[in-house]
């Protein structure tokens, strides 16, 4: 789903990205992106002009990384997993993911990351959740999901129900790493920022984007096709597609 990945799924706010080279202060030292995917993150850093090592563990979603950054001179890439990585030596003045941290292994990715950093090089970890402004549309959709056993859809939550804190996304689990990164001892200067900006979808763009998500890849494809077709007829029947909130939610720390 490498190519749907990339049209569909929502990129990163430009002030986010600013607020991460301002806080890491990189100079002339380099970054790491840990599950780079096929760049939504990766190409605003490298237009910054920061210098890139890329790893991205699926050949496929790497190849379209490869694509979106011909033009990128700063960026290499590193085919494999995170905690399969060697970097070349400990220098690297950040280290950040973009929606994927919590795809790396909680028992050794805080040893991993603190090997790589220069002394007091910095952390950048953040997601895209998302909630639904229209509250009909939401019960609608929420009547959908559960006929067809769907959790946890970008559409399951209303946007009111988020609040202000960053990190806390109504009723779905967000994994927030602040507690298991204090509990390492090894980073300090903890941070936590939220940006938000409205994001509407039309009816096939939303479609593409729940086709790429795990959570609806692993149903049977008739189930999965029922599931996107059900879903088709309720955003038509409200106008054709679907306005949210998009939170960008940003955790950063410090090596010590």
């Amino acid at each position: 789903m490498a190519e749907l990945y990339d049209a569909a799924r929502p990129g990163y706010s430009d002030a986010l990205v600013a607020e991460v080279l301002s806080y890491a202060a990189l100079g002339d030292r380099a970054a790491v992106e840990v599950g780079a995917g096929t760049g939504k993150a990766t190409v605003l850093f490298a237009a910054a002009g920061t210098p890139l090592v890329c790893i991205e563990p699926d050949p496929r979603m790497a190849e379209v990384l490869r694509r979106n950054t011909v033009n990128c001179p700063g960026v290499r890439l590193h085919v494999g997993a995170f905690e399969d990585w060697q970097p070349e030596q400990r220098g690297f003045g950040l280290v950040f993911a973009a929606t994927s941290w919590h795809w790396t292994d909680p028992e050794r990715r805080w040893g991993l990351v603190h090997d790589a950093l220069a002394p007091g090089g910095a952390v950048a970890l953040f997601w895209n959740p998302q909630g639904v402004h229209d509250t009909d549309l939401h019960a609608a959709l929420a009547d959908v999901d559960g006929r067809h056993g769907i959790a946890g859809a970008p559409h399951s939550e209303l946007a009111s129900s988020f609040g202000e804190v960053p990190g806390r996304w109504g009723g779905l689990p967000s994994g927030w790493p602040e507690d298991e990164c204090r509990r390492d001892g090894r980073f300090t200067d903890f941070r936590a920022v939220r940006y938000r900006q409205d994001q509407y979808y039309d009816t096939d763009h939303y479609l593409g984007y729940l086709a790429s998500l795990s959570r609806y890849r692993v149903l049977p494809s008739g189930r999965r096709e029922q599931a996107l077709a059900e879903t088709a007829q309720v955003l038509n029947a409200h106008g054709g597609g679907i306005s949210m909130a998009l939170f960008s939610d940003l955790f950063l720390s410090r090596g010590r």
